[in-house]
């Protein structure tokens, strides 16, 4: 099942690993986060000769570099969101009044690629609607490549789901009658779509069906450490940004970027609403409050300049970070060594041992004393948390089976009769 949230930035990584050459190359989103760091920098030295606020507010990205570091190591697609959406914004600012047919490639390609890789970008889709709305005549007789790669981009997110879950969307409760012989069951597609939901507030099943919108806010506004916090920046930002927005740049593209951030977190109330997926309207926004009240050029420097100093004491020593997160994987950074010039740190930061179980027809790896219910360490195929298998098997009745001999062939899910 969770094959099932393997994302379009899952499948760039297992591209361009090369595990063939060397088991340890994943870090795509540091790279991406590099490219993304120079994007600023240029934008930066174009905002002292132009004075061009949009300039600044990208140019002053590396400020959170220190929060953006601690994802660099994951495949989680958050980092590539957070960039490519501060790329988008940008070039939607400075080309809203005049765009050009290229221009307007470029964004429809943002979007196209940052839903692919994330679904819960999909508000993002205004942005491109609006341009070609207000400026149909320039695109009119432009359209069949924008056409083509939403066409193109939806049919290989389709394929991609039928190919790993067996069905078009995953999660969702809205495709059941579309779904492949070897999809995952109705009830265990349900069961964890509403327990993502459940997560987002820090609550269980019953706790949420027997609480009220307004319980269920406040419990999300005051949940403990970064949660909390930025769940509490989120709304802050909300209130905060029209009165930066209508004293300082009062123009019609902000107000969109505007109505798109509302509009996302009201998605995020309806699905799932963890402060990662609203990290990239928290950035942009905060940016942009900041750039409206310091421009000066000797303070901006000193600050970038400064906060750079946590990310290099982070890089080289061993920082715990309890106070900040539940999440055991999170609470210790990871730290460089000189050996990784040479050698890339490995994939994972459990040093986990793995023993073989056999169910049915299927041989799988499941590691050792492992807490966490979804985690599998860097074992080999297939490798699945032996908690995972049982749990499904007591409340779901169903296993996991090969549907052949040849691993490539995939698995198929199996309801359990009575003696079994």
């Amino acid at each position: 099942m969770f094959l099932g949230q393997t994302s379009g930035w899952h499948v760039t990584q297992s591209v361009f690993n090369f595990s063939f050459l060397y088991k340890n190359f994943n870090d795509l989103s540091g790279y991406c986060l590099l490219l993304g760091t120079f994007f600023s920098i240029q934008k930066l030295n174009d905002f002292y000769t132009t004075n061009n606020r949009n300039y600044l507010v990208v140019g002053l990205l590396p400020l959170f570099n220190i929060f953006l570091f601690q994802f660099i190591s994951a495949p989680s697609p958050d980092v590539p969101v957070y960039i490519f959406s501060i790329i988008l914004f940008f070039y939607f600012l400075e080309n809203f009044k005049k765009p050009t047919p290229e221009v307007f490639y470029l964004i429809v390609i943002l979007v196209l690629f940052l839903v692919y890789i994330k679904n819960t970008m999909l508000t993002f889709g205004i942005i491109p609607i609006i341009l070609l709305t207000l400026h149909f005549k320039i695109f009119s007789k432009k359209l069949l490549i924008p056409i083509l790669l939403t066409t193109l981009v939806i049919s290989l997110f389709i394929i991609k789901n039928m190919i790993i879950c067996g069905s078009p969307i995953f999660p969702s409760k809205s495709f059941n009658n579309l779904s492949m012989v070897y999809a995952i069951p109705d009830a265990i597609e349900n069961f964890y779509y509403d327990s993502i939901k459940h997560y987002g507030y820090a609550v269980t099943a019953q706790q949420y069906n027997s609480m009220s919108s307004f319980h269920l806010f406040l419990k999300w506004l005051t949940l403990p450490k970064l949660h909390g916090l930025f769940n509490s920046l989120i709304i802050f930002l909300i209130i905060l940004v029209p009165f930066f927005i209508y004293k300082f740049q009062n123009k019609k593209s902000l107000w969109i970027l505007y109505i798109v951030m509302v509009l996302q977190l009201v998605l995020l109330f309806m699905t799932s609403p963890q402060y990662r997926f609203f990290m990239n309207f928290i950035l942009f926004f905060s940016l942009f409050c900041f750039a409206c009240l310091i421009q000066n050029k000797k303070i901006i420097n000193s600050l970038l300049a400064l906060s750079q100093v946590p990310v290099i004491i982070v890089l080289f020593i061993s920082v715990n970070f309890n106070g900040f997160s539940n999440n055991t994987f999170m609470q210790k950074s990871s730290n460089f060594s000189i050996s990784n010039i040479v050698f890339p740190h490995t994939n994972t930061k459990n040093n986990t041992n793995f023993i073989t179980v056999k169910l049915g027809n299927l041989n799988y790896n499941s590691p050792i004393n492992n807490d966490f219910f979804w985690g599998n360490g860097d074992g080999a195929l297939p490798c699945v948390n032996k908690d995972q298998i049982e749990y499904f098997k007591k409340y779901f009745n169903t296993v996991p089976q090969m549907r052949t001999n040849d691993l490539k062939d995939g698995f198929y899910a199996k309801k359990l009769s009575g003696n079994e």
